[in-house]
């Protein structure tokens, strides 16, 4: 996008190292110029005025903001200690401030469905997460909040990881009776939804599931079947669930996280389809037998 004269609009990101950053940034490098703040050198950021820098660690974000017309917050982490989470927040809720009196016509942030209410209280990753939150719907800034969730898009860290699962074993574990839901979304398409949701004036929360809401039994089923192989499954309780996914980050994985699988078993991960684009969200499906047709030497027996 250009100003009146000429000038390509100038985007502030944060995060942009991760799954939805990659995809933001090529949904806004055609038009806008992106100015990209995180620590680490991401490979598709030609043409990106990259800032190395840690978002928990700037205090002083107007020279950054020079300029700036939107702001689009991409930056958390999966997993972290108390503190790293609350360094975070604190530097973002810094940005948020200083936006305010720079001019900075639009922020959008990045957020996540609602959880039980222990995890939104007790839990960090979300306690800080909200306090973020709070804070861009308290400010006077024009802002969306997009609740987005399951992202998927090659080499994830979800989808991606269930397969090779699935392929190496043939086996996978249920949690549960399996019938909680989600609403896989292409990270591509959450790109296209920041990109919508950065020319609208309103200011507003908004929920970003994907096409289809599936039971979760009905979509590991499915990603059997992209496999080749008939489901089968290791069942777990509720209870054991989580004290599976404790043990497993006790031995230093990331595999899974025991907050993880809580949110998941509390059916509500499966927010309604966003609406508004002009062109349909991409369903879950031709994404699965894609992944799924790299382990065809892996397809023999059922």
């Amino acid at each position: 996008m250009t100003t009146p004269d000429g000038r390509r609009r100038l985007l502030l990101v944060g995060g942009a190292g991760g799954l939805a950053g990659r995809a933001v940034l090529a949904e806004f490098a055609r038009d806008w110029k992106i100015r990209s703040v995180h620590r680490h050198a991401a490979a598709n950021e030609a043409g990106v005025e990259w800032i190395r820098a840690d978002v928990a660690a700037i205090s002083d974000w107007s020279p950054l903001l020079n300029g700036v017309e939107l702001v689009v917050n991409l930056a958390w982490y999966r997993q972290a200690p108390a503190r790293r989470f609350r360094a975070l927040a604190d530097g973002l809720i810094r940005l948020i401030r200083a936006s305010e009196s720079s001019g900075v016509r639009r922020w959008v942030q990045l957020s996540v469905p609602d959880a039980p209410a222990a995890l939104e209280t007790g839990l960090p990753y979300l306690a800080e997460r909200r306090r973020v939150d709070r804070a861009l719907t308290g400010s006077r800034l024009s802002y969306s909040v997009v609740r987005s969730t399951m992202l998927f898009a090659p080499h994830d860290k979800l989808l991606s990881v269930m397969l090779r699962t699935m392929a190496r074993y043939h086996r996978f574990p249920m949690f549960g009776d399996g019938a909680y839901h989600v609403s896989p979304i292409a990270a591509h398409d959450v790109a296209r939804i920041v990109r919508r949701e950065s020319g609208l004036t309103e200011r507003h929360v908004v929920s970003a599931g994907g096409p289809a809401r599936w039971r979760y039994s009905d979509l590991t089923d499915a990603m059997f079947r992209a496999l080749g192989r008939n489901a089968r499954y290791v069942h777990f309780s509720p209870h054991g669930a989580v004290r599976l996914a404790q043990f497993l980050e006790t031995f230093g994985s990331s595999l899974l996280y025991a907050y993880e699988v809580e949110w998941l078993l509390s059916d509500l991960l499966g927010p309604p389809a966003y609406e508004g684009l002009a062109t349909p969200l991409a369903p879950v499906e031709p994404f699965l037998a894609t992944e799924a047709a790299q382990y065809a030497p892996q397809r023999s027996g059922g």
